[in-house]
């Protein structure tokens, strides 16, 4: 995706993703990915895919991420980022985003952290 190089608060957040991604929780599909969101203060806020047996108390990690947020008080996002071996977000994501964030860049990274894509919510 380009030679240019990565701002640093995005490699953050693209790092603290891709270690909640190490702690994800998928034993019935084994898709595991990581988020992470920064708030317009630059706070970080970090999770991992939590899946259940039973599909609807599934959570992506961009939901769990939104919801830590969401949970401290957090109404406005900068930037999110996901790593996953996925090629693109859901729209189910993006749409959680956009809840709180319209147009907020959305950074897709692959598991070894390298940035695939970046997609606006």
């Amino acid at each position: 995706m380009g030679d240019a190089p990565l701002d640093p608060e995005d490699a953050k957040i693209i790092t603290l993703a891709r270690a909640a991604r190490q702690r994800a929780y998928a034993p019935y599909t084994a898709v595991a990915e990581g988020a992470a969101v920064r708030d317009t203060d630059g706070r970080t806020y970090a999770a991992a895919t939590v899946e259940n047996v039973d599909a609807a108390l599934t959570m992506s990690a961009v939901r769990a991420a939104v919801a830590a947020a969401a949970a401290s008080g957090v109404r406005r996002f900068e930037a999110v980022a996901i790593v996953s071996e996925s090629r693109a977000p859901t729209a189910a994501d993006l749409a959680v985003v956009a809840e709180f964030a319209p147009g907020v860049p959305v950074l897709l990274a692959a598991p070894d952290g390298s940035l695939r894509a970046t997609v606006r919510a």
